[in-house]
């Protein structure tokens, strides 16, 4: 939102006749207010803006009047007399004559983005202004907060942002199970050493063969360290040919052994 709103920023609208004339860009932008154009524009701006912004419809008012804009943050419960982050700022008696969006807010101060406005604040100005006003100004009559996919940051110390659904919740132990252990099935590896009595495969399933091959690995690895290990230490002893073979193929069996016992399913 603060994007879009700082691209606008000095933007003017139309000068004829030797004034401005409120003829904008905005107006035509948004489905319903094209009727607006050469009007006061201001709340036709923020329309704009929550648009541009792509916040959902229905969660801003569509409208180029300040007052039923007013209306209708109150008829929703979505009126604060705190400002928040994106919210939109009501000026005037009952917040029917002028608007903005705030940008930010400290103890004091609001910073607006504001249409039809002028470097006096004006409610009838020419363009887009970055605004700070005072917030305990009689001027500032409320801020309605738009319904932000994400909450939006509130100075109200009352306002609370609607809990976001838990996608867990209801879930059994059984429903968890499923979910990870019996979806996705796919096809079992020609080689696997149960392709034919289960063809297709689920999660533990997959587990299982890769802990089968690991494991065979392993014991590939062993048998390998254990005849080197044996021919290193009869280098030199005089034995014959034989004995050594013998020795080797002893010590790869003992080593496969050992592997296939150590590293045996619980």
């Amino acid at each position: 939102m603060a994007r879009v709103l700082k691209g606008e920023v000095g933007y003017r609208e139309g000068f004829s006749g030797g004034h401005w004339n409120n003829k904008q860009k905005y107006s035509a932008a948004v489905p319903g207010l094209a009727w607006s154009d050469y009007q006061a524009w201001c709340c036709t701006f923020t329309s704009w803006a929550f648009q541009t912004a792509g916040l959902p419809k229905g969660s801003y008012p569509v409208t180029a009047s300040c007052a039923t804009a007013t209306s209708w943050w109150k008829q929703r419960g979505r009126w604060s007399e705190y400002p928040a982050l994106g919210a939109q700022v009501m000026f005037g008696p009952g917040g029917g004559s002028h608007t903005g969006i705030v940008i930010g807010y400290d103890d004091t101060t609001i910073t607006t983005i504001e249409g039809n406005t002028n470097a006096s604040g004006s409610a009838e100005g020419d363009g887009v202004y970055r605004k700070t006003r005072q917030r305990q100004d009689t001027y500032v009559y409320g801020y309605g907060y738009p319904d932000y996919p994400g909450g939006i940051t509130s100075a109200d110390p009352t306002w609370k942002n609607p809990i976001e659904e838990d996608p867990m919740a209801g879930m059994t132990k059984a429903d968890i199970y499923d979910a990870v252990w019996r979806t996705d099935a796919i096809a079992a590896p020609s080689d696997a050493a149960d392709h034919k009595t289960n063809p297709n495969w689920q999660p533990q399933s997959i587990l299982k063969d890769v802990q089968s091959r690991v494991r065979a690995l392993t014991a590939s690895q062993a048998a390998q360290t254990a005849a080197i290990k044996t021919l290193a230490g009869l280098v030199g002893k005089g034995v014959d040919t034989a004995a050594v073979v013998a020795a080797v193929e002893r010590a790869i069996e003992s080593a496969v052994i050992d592997v296939n016992i150590n590293s045996k399913e619980a």
